[in-house]
């Protein structure tokens, strides 16, 4: 178990040590499966895999397996030192941007520009920018009219008007294109501008 602790970061082991100390509540039958599963935060059928895991390792088997080896990319810490001592002493006057390129320029290191920015950045070197807000601001709702303001029923009362004036218009053409004789007989319309 010593060994475990010292391969995983402090909070794998820790997870590990809860999981074991629900699965043995479990086992000892002061609290149901599904109660256990609950506590955790996982299914119900995560909870089974996770005791078969138990019953057959032990606890090796609860840790976090993804976690056991480390990143083959991952930085080396004297490396992540040197970079952040760089900014620190020499280059503390430029720019994220301009500190990369003078990383790979004079000092032959070929970290990417995001690995650069967030190391400064959780050494507290650099500030990290506010999100840039959204693209489009909705306006607000305009409020509906109330009992108070007649300004709008009047302005949908006129444009009813309108509508009523050109409905009895065109009705009024309508008849007279039925009830007099030249049009009646004529193909085309007498009465239109030519």
């Amino acid at each position: 178990m010593r060994e475990s602790m010292e391969i995983y970061p402090r909070t794998a082991a820790e997870r590990a040590m809860k999981l074991q100390e629900v699965l043995l509540r479990a086992t000892s039958g002061k609290i149901k499966w599904w109660q256990a599963a609950e506590l955790i935060g996982i299914s119900e059928r995560q909870m089974r895999r996770w005791r078969k895991r138990y019953e057959e390792q032990g606890y090796q088997g609860l840790l976090d397996r993804r976690r056991r080896k480390p990143s083959s990319k991952r930085v080396p810490k004297e490396q992540a030192e040197e970079v952040l001592s760089l900014y620190r002493d020499r280059y503390f006057d430029l720019n994220v941007r301009h500190f990369h390129e003078k990383l790979g320029e004079e000092h032959q290191i070929g970290l990417s520009y995001t690995w650069v920015k967030q190391a400064l950045q959780a050494a507290g070197l650099v500030k990290r920018k506010a999100r840039r807000g959204v693209h489009r601001k909705r306006r607000e709702r305009r409020p509906l009219p109330d009992e108070s303001d007649a300004s709008w029923r009047l302005a949908a009362g006129i444009r009813k008007k309108a509508l009523d004036e050109r409905d009895a218009a065109k009705e009024r053409l309508n008849f007279h294109e039925l009830t007099c004789p030249t049009c009646l007989h004529n193909q085309r319309n007498p009465h239109s501008v030519k």
